[in-house]
């Protein structure tokens, strides 16, 4: 076992099988030991691929859009953008090289605050940001900038993803949902089945009668309070402007499909999509499909108005139309740019994968 193996280990054996949500938390997170703890490269040197390792027209596109959101409703005074999860600060750089050369006058009132409660990883982001340094603060989490003091939009992509779930599955004879734990046998981290944590089931999407009536026995969803929890507190520290979230995901009863039986969590390795969960902790990704109607759920009663939900393609789609109802304001286009857009947006590629949640106040 390498260090971080060890940790679990020694948790497990003190105080008994622990929620794959706390394995996740440790694999992913740990201090000097998880698996985003690590400099990771996305693209095709890495483990995965994301929109922002496309090409640069990812953020573009979205500075452009937050833009024109602030044009509308923001005109005046001070505004912030707020970045949950930005990992080295590609996407940061991005929107503020873009912000920087077509939009200097927004750049000027702009605090870019960047969501990361890592040193590690606040480090790669002032060396990525080093250019705008006068624009940028960081936070360690959502809950510490307050209630009602961001004026502007707070979003993330491919963040909600990546925070820990509760792996449970179907008891058919009692109705009721169990939640897979983890031992440890030896060397080797082992599932077990226990009583679902009461956390847990505060999030777990809902089973209408007639559904309960045939889903299979041991059928796996996965619940996500720390996203909802996440969503709820990011709604609350907007004063005005937007929250959204690009990932990907369901809404209503996508979790129920019969092709997913063994739910959505998966581990990522060398591009490499694995249900070998437990293999390898802080040496491969785990990620589970988003919840979005919990989200959306959680954005209305803090008092947001959803503006929608949207595949990718269709997002980044409507954007493309407006910098061509003002092409003086955007980028010139080029071949390259092109094969950009359409990795970004063509069904087969990004366009479909991903979705994007838009709430407003």
């Amino acid at each position: 076992m390498n260090a971080l193996g060890r940790r679990l280990r020694r948790e497990i054996l003190s105080a008994g099988p622990i929620t794959f949500a706390r394995f996740m938390e440790l694999a992913l997170y740990a201090p000097g030991l998880g698996y985003y703890e690590r400099p990771r490269v996305p693209g095709r040197g890495g483990d995965f691929f994301t929109s922002v390792s496309v090409g640069p027209l990812f953020g573009q596109l979205l500075a452009f859009q937050f833009a024109q959101w602030v044009d509308a409703g923001l005109p005046e005074g001070n505004v912030r953008f707020v970045e949950a999860g930005a990992h080295d600060g590609r996407l940061a750089a991005d929107i503020l090289a873009w912000l920087d050369r077509r939009r200097p006058d927004l750049l000027a009132r702009l605090e870019y605050c960047l969501l990361d409660p890592s040193p590690v990883r606040r480090a790669w982001q002032e060396k990525t940001l080093l250019p705008w340094r006068r624009r940028l603060a960081w936070a360690p989490d959502i809950a510490s900038l307050g209630a009602g003091q961001v004026s502007g939009i707070i979003f993330s992509n491919e963040f909600l993803d990546a925070l820990p779930v509760h792996r449970l599955a179907w008891d058919a004879a009692g109705r009721t949902w169990r939640e897979w734990r983890v031992a440890v046998e030896g060397e080797t981290f082992v599932w077990r089945l226990g009583a679902a944590d009461a956390e847990a089931a505060t999030c777990l999407p809902g089973v209408p009668g007639e559904l309960a009536a045939v889903l299979p026995d041991g059928f796996i969803v996965e619940s996500a309070p720390l996203a909802a929890a996440w969503w709820r507190a990011a709604a609350a520290a907007l004063r005005r402007g937007r929250l959204l979230t690009i990932d990907y995901g369901f809404a209503g009863d996508g979790w129920f499909r019969p092709e997913r039986p063994q739910g959505t969590l998966r581990a990522f390795r060398r591009h490499r999509a694995s249900v070998d969960l437990l293999a390898h902790p802080g040496g491969q990704d785990l990620t589970a499909h988003v919840n979005f109607s919990a989200l959306e759920e959680a954005g209305r009663a803090a008092g947001l108005r959803t503006e929608g939900l949207l595949r990718q393609g269709q997002f980044l789609t409507r954007i493309l139309a407006q910098t061509h109802a003002r092409p003086e304001t955007f980028e010139p286009w080029n071949q390259q740019r092109v094969r950009q857009f359409q990795t970004l947006t063509h069904p087969e590629h990004l366009g479909e994968r991903f979705q994007v949640l838009v709430q407003a106040r």
